[in-house]
């Protein structure tokens, strides 16, 4: 065996399995005007409840700068709603706009049909010891990302 396989290593085959399933996601995402991190913000805000910038950026894993020009950017589009919160006037109360949240339930068909063509190709096993390997390797990494 030689001492350094490119398509035996771990990041190279996890960089191309992610830009794979990437690619397909952004190609059903697209025809609702969506990029990855605004479908993040969809889910995160419409099926998680969370209306705090700073939670969401850590949902999603990226930077508090990102996601505020993210949220910027949605609010213009009328995807999201930033209202002031409860307290000193400060702090933000995000919420989606009918539009958000028309567009989260008809992009989410193009979505989950992207997680069933993956998930189907591994057994319920397979995906259980996937996931555990995941996580494992995510572990105590606690790289913010200004892109996902």
């Amino acid at each position: 065996m030689r001492e350094y396989e490119l398509h035996r290593r771990l990041g190279y085959r996890v960089s191309r399995l992610s830009r794979i399933m990437q690619t397909r996601l952004e190609r059903g995402i697209a025809p609702f005007g969506l990029t990855r991190l605004m479908w993040c913000v969809l889910t995160g805000v419409g099926d998680e409840g969370i209306t705090n910038p700073s939670e969401l950026a850590d949902y999603i894993g990226i930077t508090r700068p990102a996601t505020s020009r993210l949220l910027k950017d949605m609010a213009a589009k009328g995807l999201v709603c930033r209202n002031g919160g409860s307290g000193d006037g400060r702090t933000i109360a995000l919420s989606l706009s009918d539009s958000g949240q028309d567009v989260l339930t008809r992009a989410r068909v193009a979505v989950d049909e992207m997680h069933r063509h993956f998930m189907t190709k591994l057994s319920p096993e397979m995906t259980a010891q996937f996931m555990h390997a995941l996580d494992a390797l995510s572990a105590d990494e606690h790289e913010r990302l200004t892109k996902l």
